[in-house]
């Protein structure tokens, strides 16, 4: 097996890989998609790119044959930059921004805080039990962390979509398990009482 030429750029939303396989014939070409990982295969010619430095959809991701080359679309779990294709990454949940950083000096800048204790009352209120030897309230935000970052990686797909959903549309603030309720609407922000949420500049 030949591994073909690649290159890819990408947006904090997707990441396209061009693989430069020209002629390639569409009904000899497969895409195999993968949350970490995907393989190329056309013939003699595979490309496998593991582990991917971030998880993607499987469902969303796509590809297409031109002349040239294969353009593969890679969706992204979680919003932001790679940076590279493959490499070592910790868990999606635990690079979620609690800030979304303007790229420009004229845009606006939301500022959230964490409401762990709301976040907490989310976990506890769910189908999820804690033990006191899960209680993420002791040992401060890096216990917390590595709590989620577990809740995460062992939760479904439902209760992924809902930790996704919650956190990302709430600025941070909000981490719900529960997608039945989650997927009715937008989740509100809700900062730690006494706080007040404001777009920067404001």
């Amino acid at each position: 097996m030949t591994a073909p030429r690649h290159e890819f750029y990408e947006t904090d939303e997707k990441l396209t890989i061009s693989v430069f396989d020209k002629g390639a014939d569409p009904s000899q070409v497969s895409v195999d998609f993968q949350p970490r990982s995907l393989v190329y295969k056309n013939g003699e010619k595979e490309l496998a790119l593991q582990p991917l430095k971030g998880q993607v959809d499987p469902q969303k991701s796509d590809y297409t044959v031109g002349k040239v080359k294969v353009e593969i679309r890679l969706v992204k779990l979680v919003q932001g930059r790679w940076g590279g294709l493959v490499g070592d990454s910790p868990d999606p949940l635990s690079t979620l921004p609690t800030t979304n950083p303007p790229s420009t000096s004229d845009q606006p800048r939301r500022i959230a805080h964490k409401n762990w204790d709301g976040i907490t009352t989310e976990i506890l209120s769910s189908d999820k039990t804690l033990t006191s030897e899960q209680d993420p309230n002791v040992g401060g935000d890096s216990t917390v962390n590595e709590f989620f970052q577990k809740l995460f990686a062992d939760a479904d797909e439902d209760t992924r979509r809902a930790m996704m959903k919650s956190y990302q549309e709430s600025g941070g603030t909000t981490l719900s398990t529960n997608w039945d309720e989650v997927k009715k609407g937008h989740v509100d922000v809700k900062p730690p009482e006494g706080s007040e949420w404001k777009k920067w500049g404001a």
